[in-house]
């Protein structure tokens, strides 16, 4: 199979590595920047850059840039696809993304499939990328209702190949949603948490828990400001309930209430063992 991926960043130069460590498939690929195809050749990420030419005869295409850019990238080449093939995005949200394209591939005869691979690191770019950035890592897969089920078994069959240990199949809406509380809000919390003028005096006062809290604040901040505007109503709710559950806690404490504080502390404790 012929595989081209736009944007060889973390996420398409991860996959191009791992479509290339685990399978036979030739692999294309382009980024804006010329110095990363360069990079990305010389390394053997990609057999090739992918040019317009090799874009109309791939029958796979992963999408692996911003939700806006992703839309406008296949809303301009949607007359240079080859007729059948599959397109699929990388994007942290989906509605976005899923109901202009899903509606565009009905009209032009390729297949849309959204996909939102769980997987990550705190630096970007395609120096960071690996071949094994997904092993074990969750896929959500977002078929448009109509899918041939076929594709979409193919489709999940090629992410198992190359690491990913679940497919997990979502709607837009679901998947925004969920995403908004799993990711989204870690990322805020974590951004938060940083700004306390105390957290800069952590050496020698830090250990694990620290370090879990801190982690993702580290982010690229034109990409994640991206993705929550684009599903700031799931994230505002998210927020919303953030701040009345913590409120709880800060009652508890301004009270001096102890049975207060021991109950709500085990009912996290309660809810966390729940997930185990």
């Amino acid at each position: 199979m012929k595989i081209g991926i736009i944007g060889l960043g973390l996420i398409g130069g991860s996959l191009a590595k791992s479509l290339r460590k685990n399978t036979e498939h030739t692999v294309w690929g382009y980024d804006v920047s010329k110095p990363v195809c360069l990079k990305a050749k010389v390394v053997g990420a990609i057999d090739a850059e992918l040019d317009e030419e090799k874009l109309s005869q791939c029958e796979l295409i992963v999408m692996a840039l911003y939700p806006r850019d992703t839309v406008e990238y296949v809303t301009a080449n949607q007359t240079r696809f080859k007729k059948g093939c599959i397109i699929m995005d990388c994007c942290g949200v989906k509605r976005v993304v899923c109901e202009p394209l899903f509606a565009l591939a009905e009209q032009c005869g390729f297949t849309f499939i959204g996909a939102h691979p769980m997987a990550g690191i705190e630096f970007s770019g395609f120096d960071h990328s690996q071949n094994s950035l997904f092993d074990n890592a969750s896929m959500i897969m977002v078929p448009n209702p109509g899918t041939d089920i076929s594709i979409t078994a193919a489709v999940k069959a090629l992410f198992l190949e190359i690491g990913f240990s679940h497919v997990q199949i979502s709607t837009p809406s679901e998947h925004d949603k969920i995403i908004a509380c799993t990711s989204q809000m870690a990322h805020i919390v974590s951004s938060v948490y940083v700004k306390s003028p105390t957290a800069t005096q952590f050496k020698g006062f830090s250990a694990g828990s620290f370090a879990d809290m801190t982690r993702v604040a580290k982010l690229n901040a034109a990409m994640w400001t991206e993705l929550f505007q684009e599903n700031a109503d799931y994230l505002v709710e998210e927020i919303d309930g953030f701040m009345k559950r913590l409120a709880e806690y800060k009652a508890a404490l301004l009270s001096n209430d102890r049975d207060r504080l021991m109950d709500i502390l085990e009912e996290g404790n309660r809810i966390k063992l729940s997930f185990e």
